[in-house]
């Protein structure tokens, strides 16, 4: 998939999540794939993001870094939100927080097929007990 193409269909999955319209995810992630070494199935992946939401509605995934290799995106998501729920294993507090997550994606057939995330959850427990 040429650079820009797969650029372009990162961040309209990227606007799908934001847009809440996880039954478009069948456009963007395989039926199956690999989420930091764990095999899901789309349907899994799209609970597990559905699950952050509930617990964060304002949470808007922001590309701030984007590069594309071949069939591979890297991206620094930025997250600038409010938790109303437990989130990691945090209660809420009312408190705005920011935070990073690193994300690798790597394509296959113009669809997501493997995810490796790290995410700053030290900066989330600062932020809600601090």
């Amino acid at each position: 998939m040429p650079h820009a193409s797969l650029e372009a269909t990162y961040l309209a999955y990227l606007d799908a999540l934001n847009d809440r319209r996880f039954s478009d995810l069948d456009e963007f992630v395989q039926d199956e794939l690999t989420y930091n070494d764990k095999v899901l199935t789309r349907q899994e992946y799209a609970d597990m993001i559905a699950a952050d939401i509930r617990a964060v509605p304002d949470l808007r995934f922001d590309a701030h870094l984007l590069l594309t290799d071949d069939d591979v995106v890297a991206c620094r998501l930025w997250f600038d939100c409010t938790p109303t729920g437990t989130f990691f294993g945090q209660a809420p507090t009312g408190r705005r927080i920011s935070f990073g997550e690193h994300v690798f994606y790597r394509f296959r057939a113009g669809r997501i097929a493997q995810v490796w995330s790290l995410i700053d959850r030290e900066a989330v427990a600062t932020q809600l007990t601090g």
